[in-house]
């Protein structure tokens, strides 16, 4: 008997909708980030201390940085390597490097990570 679901978890309409499964919620602990690869591109998933989620390019325009590593507050990123600092909303840096892209990423109520991609 077929769900309709995907091995991903996702329906079909949820594949064309860019949606990707990313796995459980409790991989990333509150206050920290975690990368994620998908589609051939690295997502850094952030989860901020009020529980929501942000989802940025997990690499640093300025030299590479894991910006998954960076230390977080409510609305920032700060890579490790040189302290440049991105906006988690936008991905504005806020100290002048190139942005980084945001996506849309939510949590679904199986506590799911769920990111869309364009």
């Amino acid at each position: 008997m077929s769900t309709g679901l995907s091995k991903t978890g996702l329906s079909d309409a949820g594949q064309s909708a860019g949606l990707h499964v990313l796995g459980r919620l409790d991989q990333v602990p509150v206050g920290e980030g975690r990368a994620f690869g998908v589609d051939g591109e690295q997502i850094a998933v952030f989860r901020l201390r009020d529980g929501s989620l942000r989802a940025l390019s997990a690499v640093c325009p300025h030299k590479g940085g894991p910006i998954a590593d960076g230390t977080i507050d409510q609305a920032l990123v700060m890579c490790p390597l040189h302290q440049h600092s991105f906006e988690l909303d936008t991905g504005c840096s806020t100290t002048g490097a190139g942005p980084l892209r945001s996506y849309p990423v939510h949590a679904d109520g199986e506590g799911n990570i769920i990111l869309q991609l364009p």
